[in-house]
């Protein structure tokens, strides 16, 4: 439940609705009017029941909100439209959740615990090492980030995990590009194989590698030379990932390795379950599972004809592996173009009877890069593109990350690299600082006038619609976090956030914040101004942005 509920919003109505009749229905919401003429908060709740309670929606609201009234907490009650009841609330309500929010960390005072210490698991990048990280990587990077450290604030005890592929047939063809690099250095030319990987990275490595060994591989491609290769590329990458990840401030508490589904038995456990099931069968020499038992689809293939496991067979091994390990519910965060995917794992679990709320996937539209008004092409395989490491050294960290996570997931990102490196108020990421830094500002010049700002004194002096509102929309950032992670959608905390920055500059611009004549009027407003940038700071935490407290133009 939200801190909505918990300020007794949605339980006062839901307590007049049962004094009405206590076999009504809680099945209603509490939302807020688009208009603030409309009250603080309007709800459904005559409309939802008036069927059941057998009267009209007005003449049951008429009978609500003679119970509502009662609440000292309700400043007036109005029946709106076909029987909508909308509430003001009072001054003193407002007030005592200021004083609350004031004298407690924004840790614990926006917070439920939702998860209740349930184990969960969310499987993010696990990007091949096959190349640098993309800007497509960042994204995934970014919202398996922040929604990591949302479920962890509602008391989920949350594994953030990153699984690599180092088994399959791209790791083969980086090992042959490798080596045909490193065959290039003694004069020896042969073209990369189709999907093999051509970029600079590529050549780096392939020079490493005869400054340690010299001569010794040249012209001798076996599975000796495969191996080798393959282990150094796969190092190599695997730390140039990990040090992107780092400058990203994105870490893991597991990297899983799909080649242990090999060497522990998992695959083989697979395999045996399917098979005591009657769900795999032999066919022109390779092993399918009977997916058309579970969904509408073509039954698929697990292992090749060659012997060689399929993606699927491995990416079902490994969600058995996070079964096996206590996890209650998993969620894969994978770009949109593997959409497809989704149903014949879905198919995968129903085979191995896992509850229905296990295996959860999130996806994320493609991402553009737009410098100069123009939209930049990039190409992974052939090489050209601008990687994670370019972005960040472009943009920064901070407007990085929020410009990642301000776009819905669902709909393609695209990053303007001259906006994020602004210094503008057109800069969202900069907007939202500006407003924490203000009041930094505020709070210094305060004191520099020898004002004695005391949080939570005076707070009787904000007894305009103004304040009131201005505070309800501060108890509205739980909800904000809430809503995230019920849409695994980080773009619902930076909306607030930026919302709670535009009304705050227009708050500041339209009040006076420090006046010596004027101390109390002074010190409630300056109350006001340290809760948001209280919320505004654990916000930009949340989302891995730093919260500056100096920045231009303040």
């Amino acid at each position: 439940m939200s801190k909505i509920v918990k300020d007794n919003i949605f339980e006062m109505i839901f307590e007049a609705l049962n004094k009405v009749d206590k076999n009504l229905s809680m099945d209603f919401r509490v939302e807020i009017p688009p208009n603030e003429q409309f009250g603080d908060f309007s709800t459904n709740v005559a409309m939802i029941n008036a069927k059941n309670a057998k009267t009209s929606p007005r003449k049951l609201a008429e009978k609500i909100v003679v119970f509502l009234e009662e609440n000292s907490d309700v400043e007036k009650v109005e029946i709106a439209g076909p029987g909508f009841i909308n509430l003001f609330l009072s001054q003193e309500f407002y007030q005592q959740k200021l004083m609350a929010m004031l004298h407690e960390e924004a840790q614990s005072y926006f917070h439920t615990n939702l998860g209740q210490k349930q184990k969960i698991q969310l499987e993010f990048v696990s990007a091949n090492p096959t190349g640098p990280l993309t800007v497509g990587h960042g994204r995934q990077a970014v919202i398996g980030d922040v929604l990591s450290s949302i479920y962890e604030r509602f008391g989920y005890e949350v594994t953030r995990e990153y699984y690599f592929n180092d088994a399959g047939r791209q790791m083969k063809l980086l090992a042959k590009s490798v080596y045909i690099r490193y065959n290039e250095l003694f004069g020896i030319k042969e073209e990369i194989p189709d999907g093999g990987y051509k970029g600079e990275y590529i050549i780096d490595i392939a020079k490493a590698i005869k400054n340690n060994e010299g001569d010794k591989f040249k012209e001798k491609w076996n599975e000796e030379t495969e191996s080798y290769f393959l282990h150094q590329a796969k190092d190599e990458m695997f730390k140039h990932i990990k040090n992107t990840l780092n400058s990203m401030n994105v870490h893991f508490d597991v990297y899983f390795s799909e080649g242990s589904l090999f060497t522990d038995g998992t695959v083989e456990k697979v395999k045996a379950i399917f098979r005591e099931k009657d769900l795999i069968y032999v066919n022109d020499g390779a092993l399918w599972l009977k997916v058309s038992e579970f969904i509408d689809e073509k039954d698929k293939v697990l292992i090749r004809s060659d012997g060689m496991p399929t993606y699927f067979f491995t990416d079902i091994a490994n969600h058995y592996k996070k079964h096996e390990r206590g996890f209650k519910k998993v969620f894969d965060i994978w770009g949109a173009d593997h959409h497809g995917h989704i149903p014949r794992m879905q198919a995968a679990m129903k085979a191995l009877d896992f509850d229905e709320d296990f295996f959860n996937v999130i996806l994320h539209q493609m991402v553009t890069l737009k410098q100069k008004g123009e939209a930049i092409k990039m190409s992974t395989r052939q090489g050209t593109f601008i990687t994670l490491d370019e972005l960040l050294e472009m943009v920064g960290r901070d407007a990085t990350r929020y410009f990642y996570a301000m776009v819905d997931k669902d709909g393609q990102l695209i990053f303007d690299i001259d906006l994020a490196r602004s210094t503008s108020m057109d800069n969202p990421v900069y907007y939202v600082q500006y407003a924490h830094a203000r009041i930094c500002s505020l709070i210094k010049n305060a004191e520099n006038k020898g004002l004695n700002f005391v949080p939570g004194e005076n707070l009787q002096e904000l007894n305009s619609r103004q304040d009131s509102l201005f505070i309800r929309d501060l108890m509205l950032y739980t909800d904000a976090l809430i809503e995230v992670i019920q849409t695994n959608s980080p773009h619902k905390l930076t909306n607030y956030i930026h919302d709670l920055a535009s009304k705050f500059h227009q708050y500041y611009n339209s009040n006076v914040f420090v006046d010596k004549e004027n101390e109390a009027v002074s010190n409630a407003r300056l109350s006001l101004a340290f809760a948001t940038r209280k919320v505004i700071k654990d916000a930009l935490m949340l989302l891995g942005v730093s919260a500056p407290e100096i920045m231009e133009q303040i």
